[in-house]
């Protein structure tokens, strides 16, 4: 499994519109072929930043949705809100308690 963690950072003024996407999409991203997981996080501190985890599969699961016309769509928008670069990592889950 492939848990992919994205930073991503909005101008202030963006973050409802950021939001009403977010809720628009979030089915369809969780839905895709080998998305096992989709989280939301925004930062304590700072209300305009914000982190998505999710789970994949594999890394070619993670690849078919990033050439999605869904990701595609959905990127095409939303970068255009960003007040900074976004930070993207790929980890492999070492351990899990609950």
């Amino acid at each position: 499994m492939l848990v992919r963690i994205v930073k991503l950072t909005f101008d202030s003024s963006k973050v409802d519109d950021f939001l009403i996407n977010f809720d628009k999409n979030k089915n369809q991203i969780r839905n895709f072929n080998g998305c096992r997981f989709l989280e939301l996080y925004r930062d304590k501190e700072n209300p305009s930043v914000f982190f998505t985890y999710s789970y994949w599969d594999s890394e070619d699961d993670l690849e078919n949705y990033r050439n999605s016309s869904l990701f595609k769509n959905i990127w095409k928008v939303t970068k255009t809100w960003f007040a900074a670069k976004p930070e993207a990592w790929s980890v492999d889950k070492i351990a899990s308690l609950e």
